[in-house]
């Protein structure tokens, strides 16, 4: 993305490889690193990450001040969110030839440290972690219709490997299954829609296109017009829009060339760490290849309707964490994002593992 005349919440998408510090100290290479793992997808667009630096370390940490209580009341989808981050570092430190050795948290006297991450040396990145870094800054939720057009078999497959790389599984929905699927997706629309402090917290992160903030979603991810981006949260937190939705992203999950359900087999917080990280593999994947993606998390999001989806998936006892829809489109804009010092603490607190 060109930077000149770019919009200043949108700056962090211009991130390029030939400003890495290469003669720069272990401090410099990490902060420059971030500025890729900022750039990971975040649930309503809260980027609820932090990050200490110091040490030749990283220490990675949960910000609950930016929670979504109503929708995600157990920080699941928050957690998820930083296992994301923690993947895009790790995958933009093999591309600038180093190693990333990861411990994974709880630390029982912080439970906001969910990782830490020293820098290391390496070699030269492969081919297929190139291929990975090459997605990030291309990676943008499309929440837009796709094209009627086939992912090949040889991608799908390869998406299913790269979230078991991290110990998640990712079920392909074919069949009478999508249908299904699609009608819990509907039926949370409604659920969600109906519940007052669900759409006001929703309506709290979409913001006007032109707006100067740095987080939440901007109205043109939803395809609206300056007017509407400027109404939409009004009309969504006044009035119960759950049938038009739930007919809209019915038909958005029955049409999507690639519907899929990343899911584990425990629900706890390091399942949903990896789960993040599984999720951005696939993501960046899908992204190389010109494949958008987007979510409908319903569903999972909903308490009552996450076992049925996993049954109707053929997962019973185990765990959705996710809904990702895929597929080819149309170029979007990406969503803001926070500047670096934003979400870098002291570097006292990110000492030496």
């Amino acid at each position: 993305m060109d930077s000149a005349n770019l919009d200043p919440a949108l700056q962090a998408w211009a991130v390029s490889d030939a400003d890495f510090p290469k003669d720069g100290d272990p401090e410099s290479t990490l902060r420059f690193l971030l500025r890729y793992a900022i750039l990971a997808p975040s649930g309503h667009n809260t980027q609820p990450w932090l990050f200490a630096v110091g040490d030749g370390a990283i220490g990675l940490y949960a910000d609950r001040t930016r929670a979504l209580p109503v929708v995600d009341p157990d920080d699941r989808e928050l957690t998820i969110s930083c296992g994301a981050a923690l993947e895009t570092l790790l995958v933009a430190m093999r591309h600038f030839g180093h190693r990333g050795t990861v411990w994974l948290a709880p630390d029982p006297d912080d439970e906001d440290l969910l990782a830490r991450v020293a820098l290391g040396d390496g070699e030269p990145p492969g081919r297929d972690e190139e291929e990975l870094f090459g997605g990030i800054p291309r990676r943008h939720s499309n929440r837009q219709a796709f094209e009627d057009r086939d992912i090949p078999g040889v991608l799908a497959d390869r998406l299913v490997a790269d979230a078991e790389m991290h110990g998640a599984w990712l079920c392909l929905v074919r069949g009478d299954g999508r249908a299904a699927v699609a009608d819990l997706v509907a039926e949370g629309d409604r659920a969600q829609m109906a519940d007052k402090r669900f759409r006001r917290e929703l309506a709290a992160w979409v913001h006007p296109n032109r707006s100067r903030s740095h987080d939440g979603m901007r109205g043109y991810g939803f395809g609206f017009g300056d007017l509407m981006s400027h109404g939409g949260p009004l009309a969504i937190r006044a009035f119960d829009l759950g049938k038009g939705q739930a007919a809209k992203d019915r038909e958005l999950a029955q049409g999507s060339p690639l519907l899929a359900v990343l899911g584990t087999a425990a629900d706890d917080p390091a399942s949903w760490l990896r789960s993040g990280r599984a999720l951005q593999r696939v993501l960046l994947r899908a992204r190389t290849n010109d494949v958008w993606s987007s979510y409908l998390n319903q569903p999972i999001e909903v308490d009552a309707l996450r076992p049925r989806l996993a049954d109707v998936i053929g997962r019973a006892g185990q765990f959705p964490q996710l809904i990702v829809r895929l597929g080819y489109g149309v170029e979007v804009k990406p969503q803001p994002r926070r500047p670096l010092e934003a979400v870098i603490l002291g570097a006292e607190a990110g000492g030496q593992p």
